[in-house]
């Protein structure tokens, strides 16, 4: 198998998060007053971490400050009730038990905050990932590889090696600026649509065909 590690995106591609955080940004859009977005807004709003999360749903006229608290909010109500409605997508657990079962390797990179990675791999995922990364200080979101990297260099893989899975722009942005594949998902939060628009080039609709690919 050419393949020695899969990367997956969390939001999107191995979790259906929407409506927690969906829950999440509308408690702390509320808390400070502003009105409450949908489930279609929260759906294009996230991708690129938890500021620019708070900087799409906030009014324009926000201020940073506010905009800090409203993060605050966000950074309070999201781990106490972040399992609520989320759950892994259908066929995943099957997919990563499978990978693990040929030999490879897994692991999640994420703009989500790390404690939220955390919390939600060990909720869900126990044992299914040889490593799980976050949004953390001293690192930069995706597209930026630098996660990618770390979990390369921790799991002493080439990236030649590897191939990353997500289901957005930035995760084909993320994979092309590591230097590796993406395969994307068709049952996340873009359209099949979007990700042709944005160059995806393998696309599947159910879990088990990933497996197919590698």
């Amino acid at each position: 198998m050419k393949y020695q590690l899969v990367i997956f995106d969390m939001d999107g591609t191995i979790l259906d998060t929407l409506t927690d955080l969906k829950n999440a940004i509308n408690y702390a859009l509320t808390e400070h007053g502003f009105p409450e977005r949908t489930l279609e807004e929260v759906r294009m709003f996230v991708g690129n971490g938890l500021s620019m999360l708070v900087t799409r749903a906030v009014p324009p006229t926000c201020s940073k400050e506010q905009m800090k608290a409203v993060s605050a909010s966000f950074n309070a109500y999201y781990p106490v009730h972040c399992t609520e409605n989320t759950r892994p997508y259908d066929g995943i657990l099957d997919l990563i038990r499978d990978l693990r079962a040929r030999g490879l390797k897994t692991a999640v990179v994420s703009n989500k905050p790390d404690y939220g990675v955390q919390g939600l791999v060990e909720e869900f995922f126990p044992n299914c990932f040889d490593a799980a990364v976050g949004d953390r200080d001293g690192y930069q979101k995706k597209p930026a590889p630098d996660s990618v990297n770390e979990v390369l260099s921790r799991l002493q893989i080439d990236r030649s090696r590897a191939v990353y899975v997500g289901d957005s722009d930035v995760d084909l942005e993320t994979a092309k600026n590591a230097g590796m594949p993406c395969i994307s998902v068709e049952w996340g939060f873009r359209s099949h649509e979007f990700l042709i628009e944005h160059g995806a080039l393998t696309l599947v609709t159910k879990p088990q065909q990933i497996l197919d690919l590698l």
